[in-house]
């Protein structure tokens, strides 16, 4: 197989499997008031379940993926696709909250040593000027399979139970994880065109690395942000809004789809073609999606009736703008010799100080008032990462004028 016909089938396997990831991470949201009822927990325990995923995942990524960056990568992609997917048959015999922790942290490991040597993996197969529409297509799965866990765990969750719609992602998993090892490993750093430097390409040069550090600061925020909109949204819509539960997987899944598809691919498109003016384009186009989400995810809590659906919708499409950018940002911010170690140290940072601790302080904000005051904690950490991110746009690297020329 060619270089090019190999980073083609590379892109679509590694896809794939984030998409199987991203369907697995989410039909805990679908089903949460199934779970609630069987086990009879309380908001704060059902938010407690995506804390302790995200807590495992962000500490398995910084003792893990250090290794991509001295072994073959495929191996051990591969086997965190083994893991997961084996974790998920563990959802066929959970018959209590504990046995139910177990399987999420489980899972959490697994996952994080797939997504955090991913993009460095794909990263040698594509050169920068590209980096936002490869990463456009590979986070695509973060809303699409996503919108897929809503909708495959509304479906089969409310027809079958809540156990049926974890088991769908078992299989094809272990099948694409053999793909994985069938993949040539790219040359580290084959594809990197910008200067090396003491910031970006050492460990301890990392940490005076403004460059990432704003990215990784900034996406955190976001990251708050998101993961208590996935995992409280169609909870919200059920219980505040009065939506039957298996509508509004569907309503706020299908949203998901067309605002999440469009979204990624247009931030990714608009940050390469800006890139040839501004080396802070990514960090550019993220900054600008954050701020306009603050109103539309304000009018998505607040409004009724049918006019609070263009609202959530707006709020989601301007979030999911800044995926692709901000993950070819942080790519780029970093030279292939540290970039899967750097991703693991971007992993432990987003986590945790966003979604590894955001559904459960929503779910403790919720016992105490509702659940529309426990979303409202969202808007201080949109508003927040805008800023990081428009600050940091002083710190991104430049390419060189040939590079930007090829473009």
């Amino acid at each position: 197989m060619s270089a090019k016909t190999n980073a083609w089938v590379a892109l679509l396997l590694l896809t794939a499997l984030n998409f199987l990831n991203y369907i697995d991470r989410n039909v805990l949201f679908a089903v949460q008031p199934l779970i609630q009822k069987e086990f009879t927990l309380s908001d704060k325990q059902v938010g407690f379940l995506t804390s302790a995923f995200f807590v495992c995942y962000m500490i398995a990524a910084p003792l893990i993926v250090p290794l991509a960056d001295r072994f073959p990568r495929r191996w051990i992609m591969a086997a965190g696709a083994f893991v997961w997917s084996l974790a998920t048959l563990l959802s066929a015999v959970t018959h209590n909250y504990d046995e139910l922790l177990l399987r999420h942290v489980i899972v959490g490991i697994g996952e994080a040593t797939f997504v955090a040597i991913s993009p460095a993996f794909l990263s040698d197969l594509f050169p920068e000027t590209v980096r936002g529409r490869v990463m456009g297509l590979f986070y695509l799965a973060t809303p699409v399979g996503s919108a897929l866990g809503y909708l495959v765990g509304g479906y089969l969750g409310s027809r079958y139970g809540w156990r049926a719609p974890f088991l769908i992602s078992a299989l094809p998993g272990l099948l694409l994880a053999f793909g994985v090892l069938a993949l040539r490993e790219p040359v580290r750093g084959a594809s990197d065109h910008m200067a090396d430097s003491f910031e970006r390409g050492s460990v301890r040069g990392l940490f005076r690395n403004r460059a990432f550090w704003t990215i990784s600061l900034g996406a955190a925020m976001m990251t708050f942000a998101i993961g208590g909109l996935q995992v409280w949204m169609p909870t919200f819509l059920y219980r505040i809004r009065h939506v039957p539960l298996g509508r509004a997987n569907i309503s706020f899944g299908g949203m998901t789809v067309i605002a999440g598809t469009v979204a990624t691919l247009l931030g990714g498109w608009l940050g390469d073609r800006l890139l040839r003016r501004t080396p802070a384009a990514y960090q550019l186009i993220s900054a600008i999606g954050m701020t306009l989400s603050i109103p539309a995810i304000i009018a998505a809590i607040y409004l009724t009736g049918p006019a609070m659906y263009p609202a959530i919708f707006l709020g989601e499409f301007c979030l999911l703008l800044n995926t692709a950018p901000l993950n070819a940002a942080l790519v780029n911010s970093v030279s292939a010799r540290i970039r899967a170690t750097a991703l693991a140290v971007n992993i432990f940072t987003i986590h945790l100080l966003g979604d590894a601790f955001s559904p459960t302080l929503i779910g403790y904000i919720s016992d105490k008032s509702n659940l529309q005051m426990g979303l409202m904690a969202m808007i201080g950490a949109v508003a927040l990462s805008a800023a990081v991110l428009f600050y940091g746009m002083r710190f991104a690297p430049k390419l060189e004028s040939e590079q930007l020329a090829s473009n």
